[in-house]
């Protein structure tokens, strides 16, 4: 396991309070560092909310799958964009969902392809951008343990 100049082994992401607004955050992530808050009025809007920046995890993922794939193959993809959205939908509505009782968390996600691509390529690289191991680690079941330190 590798450590980066701020002696956080490499994986590990923290985060602490900037103290400057109600719920502004700092993030370090290895020796980049980031911002997380709450809009106004709630908090100072110094930032992404954590939702915004749990979407931008699965965006920049998907982006980077689909190039990986298409680079792999030699096809010509110009441009990946992804738009996403967070809601929360009654479970009733959703015709895939196991829970069918109270709420469900729900992400839109659009990919645009820019390039001179098939049918066939677009159409086998959305279905590698659900094999992104971001979205393999929110559609699995997931363990966290927390523990006082």
């Amino acid at each position: 396991m590798t450590t980066h100049e701020t002696g956080q082994a490499e994986g590990t992401v923290t985060v602490a309070e900037t103290g400057t607004g109600t719920y502004t955050q700092q993030i370090t992530a290895g020796h980049h560092q980031l911002v997380a808050d709450e809009p106004r009025p709630i908090s100072d809007d110094a930032g992404p909310t954590p939702y915004d920046l749990l979407l931008a995890a699965l965006g920049s993922c998907t982006s980077m799958t689909v190039r990986m794939y298409a680079n792999r193959k030699g096809w010509p993809l110009e441009n990946v964009r992804v738009t996403l959205r967070h809601s929360r939908i009654h479970a009733q509505d959703c015709a895939e969902c196991e829970t069918k009782i109270g709420w469900v968390d729900h992400i839109d996600r659009e990919i645009e392809l820019t390039g001179d691509l098939d049918d066939t390529q677009r159409q086998k690289l959305l279905h590698i951008s659900e094999r992104c191991p971001v979205h393999q680690t929110l559609t699995s079941e997931v363990h966290i343990a927390t523990s006082l330190r």
